[in-house]
C-alpha cells in the first residue's frame, strides 16, 4: 500500500510568501508590534487564514515565550471552578495567551506531576486554584515562573493571591439563619489534616466564621461540627453522622454547594424534606444552586470575579516578575433562596 507523507506545517516564511511581505513584517504582525501598516496586517491575517498557519509554541518558548497560561483545578466535578476558569479565560481572550488546564484531583502527589509538568513545558504563568501543596512548594514553582494562587490565605513574596473573605461569608450564613429562628446550626466542614497549611485553607476560615458567629450570637454552646470532606460524598456522610446525634440540628451550613449536593441526597433518602424539616445553606453559590428545582441558599464568593482578577494579578506578573506581590481579597455576600426557612416550631435549647 502506498504511504502518504505527512503534510508539512506551514511556516513563518511560508506565510511571508504568501502575503507577499517579509519575515519581519509577518513577525511584526504575530508578535502585535510596531511598523507594519493596517494594509500589511490585514494581507498577513489573510494569508494566515488562507494557509491555517498556527505558531509553533516549542519554537516560541525558546524565544522566550509561549503565550500559555496553565491553569490548576483541584477537582474538575467541582461546580464552582468552571465560573473561575470563565473569568480567566474571558480576560485573556482579547490577548495572544492560551489557557490550558490540569487536575489536580485533590492531592499534593498529582498537584505536584501538572503543576511541574506545566513548568516543563514553558508555560509563562500559573494559576492554582485551590492548591493543597505545601506552601515551599508553591513558593518553588513561582520562583520558577509567575504564578498567581486562588483560594489560599496568607501573604508570600514570591506569588500573588487572590480569596474570599470566608471568615466573613461562613458569618452570613449563622446569622441569616439565626435571624430565621434557628438555634441548632450545624456545620459540615472539611477536616484538614496537615497543620502546615491549616490557617492558609478557606475550609478552616469558614470553620472558625461559623465558631465565631455562633458564639456572637449567644449559641456557642451549641456549635456542631461534622468533618469529612468538600465533595458530593462529604456532604452525604456528614448529614448520616448529624441524623445521628441525640437531636438532630433544624439548620445545615454546608461549607461548599458540592457538600449541600450529597447533604441534599442523605437528606430525602431519610424521608426529611428541605427546608420544612431541616434548613440548607451552601457556600459558592453555583449554577446547581440557582436551579428552581434546589434554589439553594448560598454564600457568593464571585468566581467569575476571581478568575479575572488572577487573570490581570498574573499577567502583571509576567509583564513585571520584579514587582511586589499583591493580595486580592473579595468581598462575599449572601443569596438567600428557597433552601432555608424559620423552624416549623420553635427552635428551643437542649
Amino acid at each position: 500500500m502506498e504511504q502518504h507523507a505527512p503534510p508539512r506545517r506551514v511556516t513563518i516564511l511560508d506565510v511571508a510568501r504568501h502575503a507577499q511581505v517579509s519575515k519581519t513584517t509577518v513577525s511584526k504582525v504575530l508578535r502585535n508590534e510596531y511598523g507594519a501598516s493596517p494594509a500589511m496586517r490585514e494581507k498577513v491575517r489573510r494569508a494566515i487564514a488562507e494557509l491555517g498557519y498556527r505558531p509553533n509554541a516549542a519554537a516560541r518558548g525558546l524565544r522566550g515565550q509561549t503565550y500559555t497560561i496553565g491553569v490548576m483545578l483541584p477537582d474538575i466535578r467541582n461546580p464552582f471552578f468552571p465560573d473561575v476558569v470563565d473569568g480567566v479565560t474571558d480576560w485573556f481572550k482579547e490577548t495572544d495567551y492560551q489557557v490550558l488546564m490540569g487536575p489536580g484531583c485533590n492531592g499534593e502527589e498529582a498537584e505536584a506531576r501538572v503543576t511541574e509538568a506545566m513548568v516543563d513545558r514553558g508555560m509563562d504563568g500559573l494559576i492554582l486554584v485551590a492548591p493543597v501543596s505545601r506552601r515551599s512548594h508553591l513558593e518553588r514553582i513561582a520562583q520558577l515562573v509567575p504564578t498567581v494562587v486562588v483560594g489560599r490565605h496568607g501573604h508570600s513574596a514570591h506569588y500573588d493571591t487572590v480569596v474570599d473573605d470566608d471568615h466573613t461569608g461562613a458569618a452570613l450564613v449563622v446569622d441569616h439563619l439565626a435571624d430565621l429562628g434557628h438555634r441548632h446550626i450545624a456545620h459540615i466542614e472539611h477536616l484538614e489534616t496537615d497543620p502546615a497549611r491549616l490557617a492558609e485553607m478557606p475550609n478552616t476560615q469558614r470553620a472558625q466564621g461559623y465558631r465565631q458567629a455562633m458564639h456572637r450570637r449567644g449559641l456557642g454552646d451549641l456549635v456542631d461540627v461534622v468533618s469529612t470532606t468538600y465533595t458530593q460524598e462529604g456532604g452525604y456522610l456528614g448529614i448520616q453522622q448529624l441524623l445521628d446525634r441525640p437531636r438532630r440540628p433544624t439548620a445545615v451550613f454546608a461549607g461548599a454547594d458540592i457538600v449541600a449536593m450529597g447533604a441534599l441526597d442523605a437528606l430525602a433518602e431519610a424521608g426529611l424534606s428541605v427546608p420544612q424539616d431541616i434548613s440548607l445553606a451552601g457556600y459558592d453559590n453555583t449554577s446547581f444552586a440557582a436551579l428552581r428545582s434546589i434554589s439553594l441558599t448560598s454564600v457568593d464568593q464571585a468566581g467569575h470575579a476571581t478568575g479575572s482578577h488572577a487573570a490581570r494579578l498574573l499577567h502583571d506578573r509576567i509583564t513585571d516578575r520584579r514587582r511586589p506581590t499583591a493580595q486580592v481579597k473579595l468581598s462575599p455576600t449572601l443569596i438567600p433562596r428557597r433552601s432555608t426557612a424559620a423552624p416549623t416550631a420553635p427552635d428551643r435549647e437542649r
